[in-house]
């Protein structure tokens, strides 16, 4: 099909990609013929994550929250979209249309017309009435219950997601919030996807995305969970899933709607213009890096990482995060999977545990932290360090699904050094992917090929330790812009410039092929460490020794203690 707006013969088409992450959202504008990307902008969100204090009134918030404010999200689109088309030197006239992604599950409790509760004065200090963006993990414990009844009563959708339910999913949230903040949840009309809640605003039109609903709101075959088995977890909960996530849900690559005068003023785009569904992050990313046939396994890693992967059979792996039918493309199974620390765990090192005298080198030698801890250990044998670390400091979402896990490093010595700490979380993690890789080979979805995307792939060192670890070649994604990149290709399908997202990916999509190869002995030496990743994988991990979950537990009861103690002594001044 053409790639060209109807009614401009001979002129170039574009449109705008959006990928709202963790702390920003980048706008994008891509050429359609050739999804050569012209111009970019990144807007900052003013409140980032707020999981220490609640920004509105400087109030502590209990562990393991993480909430954003909704408005930053709108901001992207009033500054991040008209910098974007400034930069790329085109007129906005000549934008068909614009998609968007999101980080998930990310969750907002709104009113009927959209509007998030926090923005109601009467609720601005209330946390549950904020965003809940997806690596807030208080929900464990609501996430325990659905998965002890759902393998009690024998429901059928459980193994279609590994066998257990995130906390980060929509409805261990949604319990939570109903169990902790009742008024919250019956003043809540919607609980809405932020994927959902942004094309929302673009379009003036609510509707849900086959992707978060299948992945995150656990809709398999037509339906939710049944109004019994919610009935169970809580009698309040019984019309949940009726009456806070129903929604028209359309596929991937289909338009939403058409963007609203309101947000045509935002934006700089022309009103009318063609909105396409909304999208996850990491989802979205698969037609860029080409990777849309079965056995392309695309795991974008920047602060966690996430595994996805078509095939054209369905099948029950471990401790995935889920199977959904068109979740990536239309036609074939859609498998996520992931880690919930990466990048991160990565940046929680050197901000908090590197002596002041590596900083002090790296400023020195004009390099960053990370590339200088990385440099001192690059050419050292795989071994030689004595370390061997586990990748859980965010918890683990695959394949254990347990947010109540905790990093820990073996072998330590008073002759170790801050590099050789920082090397074995490379290792780490570069182990628990291929934990992730080995399930879904051993349950029949084999990986045939492993694309790399997101901002770790800049750092060679960690490409390397990753092809000898799992001893396979890495391609990676041809853009920097993964996410966003994604997101414009689904805008030129749901604008009619391509019958569907495959054939945009092939004209639009970019991948370098196999740019990391293993080394031979390294992969070796990489096998006799990833056999005792295993045996210390599954002695903390499946129950051998259960002393993390007791340790985050005296923890809370400890920060609970010192909360209350706090509130009396302000009370007593009072």
């Amino acid at each position: 099909m053409s790639a060209q707006p109807s009614g401009s013969p001979g002129e170039a088409a574009y449109t705008v990609g959006i990928d709202f992450g963790t702390l920003s959202g980048r706008a994008v504008v891509v050429r359609v013929s050739d999804g050569a990307e012209l111009g970019t902008a990144v807007h900052q969100y003013p409140h980032a994550v707020m999981d220490v204090t609640l920004a509105a009134t400087g109030a502590a918030l209990p562990p393991d929250w993480a909430l954003q404010v909704a408005a930053d999200y709108v901001d992207v689109l009033k500054t991040a979209v008209p910098q974007a088309v400034a930069a790329a030197g085109i007129d906005p006239t000549a934008v068909i249309g614009i998609g968007t992604d999101f980080t998930a599950c990310t969750m907002v409790p709104v009113l009927s017309d959209g509007t998030p509760l926090h923005e109601l004065p009467e609720f601005a200090d209330r946390p549950h009435a904020y965003v809940k963006l997806w690596r807030h993990h208080a929900a464990q414990p609501h996430a325990d219950r659905i998965n002890a009844l759902a393998a009690e009563r024998g429901e059928t959708w459980l193994p279609r997601y590994g066998g257990l339910i995130s906390s980060e999913w929509e409805f261990a949230k949604g319990l939570q919030l109903l169990e902790e903040d009742p008024e919250i949840y019956a003043r809540m009309d919607r609980w809405v996807e932020a994927a959902d809640w942004i094309v929302w605003q673009l379009t003036g039109r609510y509707t849900r995305n086959a992707c978060t609903a299948g992945y995150k709101g656990i809709y398999q075959d037509g339906q939710y969970p049944s109004s019994e088995f919610l009935a169970a977890l809580n009698p309040g909960f019984t019309d949940f899933a009726q009456t806070k996530l129903a929604g028209q849900i359309i596929p991937l690559g289909a338009s939403a709607g058409t963007l609203s005068a309101q947000a045509s003023a935002w934006t700089g785009l022309p009103e009318g213009i063609a909105v396409s569904a909304g999208n996850v992050d990491a989802h979205v990313t698969a037609p860029a890096a080409g990777a849309v046939h079965p056995g392309q396994m695309v795991a974008i890693m920047g602060t966690s990482t996430c595994h996805i992967m078509p095939s054209e059979v369905r099948a029950d792996v471990p401790g995935m995060c889920g199977v959904v039918d068109g979740g990536i493309v239309d036609g074939l199974y859609g498998y996520e999977a992931g880690q919930s620390g990466v990048g991160d765990i990565f940046a929680w090192y050197v901000d908090n545990q590197v002596p002041a005298r590596y900083l002090q080198a790296a400023q020195a030698a004009g390099t960053s932290v990370h590339q200088y801890l990385t440099d001192l250990v690059a050419a050292r044998p795989v071994g030689a360090h004595g370390l061997l670390a586990l990748d859980w400091h965010s918890g683990n979402r695959s394949v254990l699904v347990d947010h109540e896990l905790s990093g820990l490093v073996v072998g330590l010595t008073l002759g170790t050094r801050a590099e050789d700490v920082y090397r074995a979380l490379v290792e780490a993690t570069a182990f628990g992917t291929r934990r992730i890789v080995e399930a879904f080979t051993a349950s029949g979805v084999p990986v045939t090929e492993f694309i790399a995307a997101g901002g770790l792939i800049k750092n060679r060192f960690l490409m390397q330790v990753y092809s000898d670890v799992l001893n396979m070649p890495i391609s990676t994604i041809g853009s920097e812009q993964g996410p966003a990149l994604g997101s414009a290709i689904h805008a030129a399908v749901a604008a009619g410039a391509y019958a569907d997202v495959r054939a945009a990916a092939a004209a639009m999509g970019r991948v370098d092929r196999a740019v990391y190869t293993p080394d031979p002995a390294d992969a070796a030496a990489y096998d006799r460490l990833y056999a005792e990743y295993l045996l210390l994988h599954d002695h903390f991990g499946r129950g051998g020794n259960d002393v993390m979950h007791r340790l985050r537990a005296i923890r809370r009861e400890a920060l609970t203690r010192d909360a209350a103690a706090d509130a009396a002594g302000t009370m007593t001044e009072a």
